[in-house]
């Protein structure tokens, strides 16, 4: 096929084709409003982005690999407080920052600890190890030890009993959600009713 052929194809081809009017589309009749799941998760995207913000890579208080960490917020009731060191609740997570940069334990933590919280999930372990090797020393447990309070949702912490990894280990008890609050509330007024 010559080249003359090929192009008087082409204008057959395109003889009918007419030049928009303009290149405006309009947009599709509907609702263009965010659903509520795309809100919720905007809303989350948000929250750890923030978190990630507050929790800093800077310096903190340099602990020592064998040091024993508690914290616990006020209200939480000692005898939570104690099941929680002794390892008594079950552990319904972990998350291992082993052979972790910073950064990638700082994001990885607060996605756990997001997930966590959106599927209810209370008692957790974070292997976070003792750094007896990392320079500085215990630069992984410093660290995790100082963000852990600074977010909202935990409530309490403690280091792990050798079973689950001494020292080099954090159990972490999440608040509850506020589904699981309201289920308590309804179980008790039935007893009590």
């Amino acid at each position: 096929m010559s080249h003359n052929d090929e192009l008087s194809l082409f204008l057959q081809e395109v003889a009918d084709v007419r030049p928009l009017r303009s290149d405006h589309i309009a947009p599709v009749a509907g609702n263009n409003q965010p659903t509520e799941a795309q809100l919720a998760r905007r809303e989350a995207a948000t929250a750890e982005q923030l978190t990630l913000d507050h929790l800093g890579t800077e310096a903190v208080e340099m602990l020592d690999p064998h040091a024993i960490v508690g914290f616990k917020r006020d209200g939480v009731q000692e005898g939570v407080y104690k099941k929680l060191r002794l390892g008594k609740y079950e552990l319904q997570g972990s998350l291992d920052l082993h052979h972790k940069t910073l950064n990638e334990a700082r994001i990885a933590l607060v996605q756990f600890i997001a997930e966590c919280e959106v599927r209810d999930i209370r008692c957790l372990l974070i292997l976070h190890g003792k750094g007896e090797r990392s320079t500085p020393r215990a630069l992984l447990k410093s660290h995790v030890s100082a963000w852990l309070p600074q977010l909202p949702s935990v409530m309490a912490m403690h280091s792990a009993e050798r079973r689950h990894g001494g020292s080099g280990a954090l159990y972490v008890l999440l608040r509850k959600s506020e589904r699981k609050k309201a289920e308590n509330r309804e179980r008790h007024q039935k007893r009590l009713g």
